[in-house]
Formats: C-alpha cells, structure tokens, sequence
C-alpha cells in the first residue's frame, strides 16, 4: 500500500504488485532468494509476462472495485527493456482497454535503468504514449543518480528505503532524504519514501512534504483475493 501523505489533494490509494513464491509445505521464499536465480537464467522476463497478463485479467474481472484506487505498480526486470515480446504485449494490453491505462504504473529500479539507460529510456518513453506511467524505484543508491534522472521521463521516484529508515536519527540520512524530494518536486515528480516503519518516520517524511509513503508501519502485503474480498 502506497500512501498519499503530502499536501496534494488526490487522496486516492496506490498499490505496488509483490510476487511471493512457496514451498510445497507453505512455506514462503523471498525474493531475494528466487529472482537472482531468474535473471541468471534469463527467465525474468517470463515471470513479468504472467505477473501482467495476471493482473490485467484479474483487475478487468473487478473493475467495479478499482474506481477508488489511483494505481497499481508493477515491477520491471531490466531484461525486459530488450524484449520485443513482452514490449509488444504491454502495448496491446493497454490499447485493449481491459484496464484504463492511467491505472498502471511500472516500477524500475535505478540501477537497473542506469545500466540499461538508453533502452530504459526508450521503453519508457515508448509505453507511456499508451497511457500509462513509470516509476523509478530506488532512487539514489546509485552514482550520479540525479543526472540519470534528468534523462528519464519517469512519473514517480521512490526514495530508497535505506536512506529513509534512519532519518529520525541520522541528519545525513535527513539531509539526503530532504534533497532528494525537493528536486523530484522541482521536476515535476510525485514522491514516494519506502521502508517507513513507524510513525516518527512518517511524521518527518510529512514534515518535508514527501508526497506518499510505503511500508509496514502503513500496511503490510496481502494476497490479491483478500484485498478485495474474494
């Protein structure tokens, strides 16, 4: 759940697609532990396909559900930038009308897109004349991150949450969180802290005017079928 917290009057809710995967007993395997081993197989571009093929057949059957929300975001792997397959699937989905475009945002992280910045920007650019939006993820854990970010034409830029989860104690953490949303607001962009954990986290993002923000002090993630009831 993204949280709108600043002063902007769209209270709406935003909501960030998660992939979990399980052991035959239940047990749940982090992310951390499965997609490394897709990317190293080039099998990351096959979990996007389904994650939104998935999505966009499980959102078109509830329309009547998504009225409220704002966005659901969905996650990008870097090796679908130079997948014609999977680029030419988002545009039909799109175009197909089963979801309203302006529902869908993707996520990519900042290193992913610096290491791939000119396909980056072209499939960004590409996708976002169907309508729907981007967000860079991560943002500053690279180097030179604002000049990257000058030459991606992204919507929303997400303050990593390792910078964000020690701003009530450490003015530099402050400082850079501080920074941070202020130029993504010169830009235009809509800001998003992750990691927020607790309410003094929230209470300092709200004193900078940081526009939402993410993490289990705010809630935590759920399957789909519970969120809307099913």
């Amino acid at each position: 759940m993204i949280t709108p917290i600043g002063k902007n009057p769209n209270k709406k809710l935003r909501y960030e697609i998660l992939v979990r995967q399980f052991t035959s007993d239940g047990s749940q395997i982090s992310p951390a532990q499965f997609l490394p081993a897709l990317e190293r197989y080039n099998l990351a571009t096959q979990l996007d396909t389904w994650v939104i093929t998935t999505l966009f057949a499980f959102l078109h059957k509830h329309q009547d559900k998504i009225a409220n929300i704002e966005y659901f975001a969905i996650n990008l792997s870097g090796q679908s930038f130079s997948n014609i397959d999977i680029h030419s699937l988002i545009i039909q989905l799109l175009d197909s009308k089963l979801v309203p475009a302006e529902k869908i945002v993707f996520e990519i992280t900042e290193t992913v897109a610096i290491s791939n910045i000119n396909e980056a920007r072209q499939f960004i650019s590409s996708l976002k004349l169907h309508g729907c939006r981007f967000a860079l993820d991560d943002f500053g854990s690279g180097m030179s991150s604002f000049a990257y970010l000058k030459n991606l034409p992204v919507d929303f830029l997400k303050i990593d949450g390792l910078f964000v989860k020690d701003i009530v104690d450490d003015p530099i953490d402050y400082a850079m969180v501080k920074s941070i949303n202020e130029i993504g607001h010169i830009m235009g962009l809509e800001t998003i802290a992750e990691f927020v954990e607790n309410d003094a986290i929230l209470n300092k993002l709200m004193l900078i005017d940081v526009d939402c923000a993410q993490g289990y002090g705010l809630g935590k993630p759920q399957t789909i079928e519970s969120f809307f009831n099913l």
